[in-house]
């Protein structure tokens, strides 16, 4: 969550786009990249990504501990889930891999703290109450960090980022258009650190 301020929220169709995209995203600056579980060439594209040099590639979408063994098994580095359960959190956070588990309520992060877990992310964001909703969940949370994700833009990502509890935010804009297109959208994402 800190490696960079935009997780790009990639959902790949076709393996042979996977790593052409990754190399245009780590040549733009981004290099943490959540390969989502929505497309049957999802775990192709998670072993494909590992090729790319400064990628750090984990898997989203993740929503079963079936599909946890499975990502693991194509190499994934971080796992992220759209919610929290017991069940599927407990074997991940035995695992030791880096877990970013969705939450959207008080409860959310009341279950994820028993678990031992601090960094969150908040799914979906804009639809959950934007970052009024946020400010007003994190506030007696002060141990909690946030990856705010669904709805977030180039535009909105600022704003989500001067929050202290937001670390990164997620955002799907980065992969579109051609790959000199995604890695100029990687450079304009890259800097909003700066």
């Amino acid at each position: 969550m800190r490696t960079g301020p935009v997780i790009p929220v990639l959902i790949v169709a076709d393996v042979s786009q996977a790593r052409p995209l990754a190399q245009a995203l780590v040549k733009g600056g981004i290099r943490v990249l959540e390969v989502t579980l929505r497309t049957p060439a999802a775990l192709d594209a998670i072993r494909e990504m590992k090729t790319v040099d400064g990628a750090i590639v984990g898997a989203g979408t993740v929503v079963t501990t079936d599909q946890f063994e499975q990502v693991m098994d194509a190499g994934a580095e971080f796992i992220v889930s759209p919610g929290l359960s017991e069940t599927l959190a407990r074997p991940i956070i035995d695992s030791g891999v880096p877990f970013l588990p969705g939450v959207a309520t008080a409860g959310d992060i009341m279950r994820g703290l028993d678990l031992g877990l601090e960094h969150f992310k908040f799914f979906p964001a804009e639809t959950s109450g934007g970052l009024k909703a946020l400010k007003a969940l994190a506030a007696p949370f002060y141990q909690a960090k946030f990856c705010p994700t669904g709805g977030i833009s180039l535009t909105s990502a600022p704003e989500w980022l001067a929050f202290e509890p937001v670390l990164c935010v997620g955002g799907s804009w980065l992969a579109s258009g051609s790959p000199d297109a995604v890695e100029a959208k990687a450079r304009e994402a890259a800097a909003l650190a700066a």
